[in-house]
């Protein structure tokens, strides 16, 4: 379902195929009441435009162990709804990822046969070796999650089905 066709401190590419529309898709990747239902859990906010602010949510969970509210800030680079979005990204709840900085994001959202979508996600994580190992999954048996991997089986479970993988995440239970 979801690949990971690089992983460690480079480029981490994902690719997943969701029977889904474009904008479906689009929507539930930039949208808090859907961002809320797979992945992490938490609210994404987004100001959809060049230079807009994008801010990752913590969930009510991580803030009882004492997360702080945001755990992911970033910039909208470019915004093509609903086949592109392209923004930086930091996670801001881990001092040590916090320190490694800014990372680039893309989703590439494009139409396949018979109703079914192509997301591809691009991370592109140069001096950010905290960072990539999460993403990757590297971290999941410290508690810390799946990563991408998690997120994306989440979002396609949520699009294809209408419910939400088992929360909390394998990591946190």
């Amino acid at each position: 379902m979801t690949t990971n066709t690089e992983t460690g401190v480079g480029t981490q590419v994902y690719r997943v195929y969701i029977r889904a529309t474009p904008e479906a898709i689009w929507d539930a990747i930039t949208k808090p009441e859907w961002t809320r239902k797979y992945g992490y859990g938490g609210d994404a906010e987004y100001d959809l435009r060049p230079g807009g602010a994008y801010r990752g949510l913590t969930n009510e969970a991580m803030r009882a162990t004492g997360a702080p509210d945001v755990g992911i800030d970033g910039e909208v680079i470019e915004a093509d709804p609903p086949r592109k979005l392209v923004q930086s990204f930091r996670m801001v709840m881990d001092a040590e990822m916090e320190a490694e900085g800014f990372t680039r994001l893309t989703y590439e959202i494009g139409e396949a046969k018979g109703g079914i979508t192509k997301l591809t996600v691009i991370h592109e994580l140069q001096g950010a070796p905290k960072l990539a190992a999460l993403l990757a999954g590297e971290m999941e048996d410290t508690g810390a999650g799946g990563g991408w991997s998690w997120v994306l089986s989440g979002l396609k479970t949520l699009l294809e089905t209408g419910k939400s993988l088992d929360w909390p995440a394998p990591s946190q239970n």
